[in-house]
């Protein structure tokens, strides 16, 4: 007689290889395009345009020395990126907290908001330099500024999407604000809290690279090995470094996923697709 641990072994099997084959026949296809272009496409001459991705491995993650100066490089941008996540995230629940308790603070800052998405980090990137210095600080200022704003539209989308049901039952109790907004409009908004936050920390991930990029002072990030490399024309090293940064991006997008899935986990499904 077969139990219900019998049965739930194939689906098991099933789902993992419908999780795992699909990213590994993609990055197959990526891997053997990557070889195409650069034993195909490329001459001889121009191949360090883009190594082949035996010598990125060689090279990039198989030599300590090339890999220490990438691993340390990154954990300096994993830093600045962390600081400028937090101090977006703590910016960002304030404003969204006292824009949902007043339609007049909201009309006040979020035109504001908008404009400061708007603006092009690189036209601004002289005057964080005047006003900051070309250290960590500006780094993180650049953190911020591109991380801020999906923070505060979700986090006020979700305070703001509490049914208007619910909001009469409380009224109906006599509920204060602060009761109001702990026991209705926060916990309904986490979802999209959420959300913002793996897009935000995406983002800051983003900024810290850039920053760095231009900000040359003080402990060296990814983005200033990210310049060496290109400007030394280190292709095999080049291509590491920008590999180890989107797992970076990749692996702190994950985290958030997975805080997600523990927060608010049990009590929200969200369904991706039929069948």
């Amino acid at each position: 007689m077969s139990g219900p641990a019998t049965r739930s072994t194939p689906r098991t099997i099933r789902g993992l290889a419908e999780r795992i084959i699909p990213p590994i026949v993609l990055g197959s296809g990526f891997l053997g395009i990557w070889y195409l272009i650069s034993y195909g496409l490329l001459e001889p001459r121009r191949r360090f345009l883009l190594r082949p991705p035996h010598d990125v491995l060689q090279v990039g993650f198989l030599e300590w020395d090339n890999l220490s100066d990438i691993l340390n490089a990154l954990w300096s941008s994993t830093k600045v990126a962390m600081i400028g996540l937090a101090i977006a995230i703590t910016i960002g629940f304030v404003l969204a907290i006292l824009m949902s308790q007043a339609k007049v603070v909201e009309r006040a800052v979020f035109p504001f908001m908008v404009t400061l998405q708007a603006i092009p980090i690189l036209a601004i990137v002289p005057l964080i330099a005047f006003w900051f210095g070309t250290g960590q600080t500006s780094r993180v200022v650049v953190c911020v500024i591109i991380s801020l704003f999906p923070i505060i539209v979700n986090t006020l989308f979700g305070l703001q999407s509490a049914d208007r049901g619910l909001h009469d039952l409380f009224t109906l109790h006599h509920a204060n604000r602060l009761t109001r907004m702990r026991k209705l409009m926060f916990p309904g908004a986490l979802p999209a809290v959420f959300a913002g936050l793996r897009i935000s920390a995406g983002l800051s991930v983003i900024g810290a690279i850039v920053g760095d990029f231009f900000f040359g002072k003080g402990e060296a990030g990814i983005g200033q090995l990210l310049r060496r490399y290109a400007n030394q024309l280190q292709g095999e090293e080049l291509l590491a470094a920008v590999i180890m940064s989107s797992a970076l991006g990749v692996a702190v997008f994950l985290f958030f996923g997975w805080l997600q899935e523990r927060a608010i986990g049990r009590w929200h499904e969200t369904t991706t697709g039929v069948g």
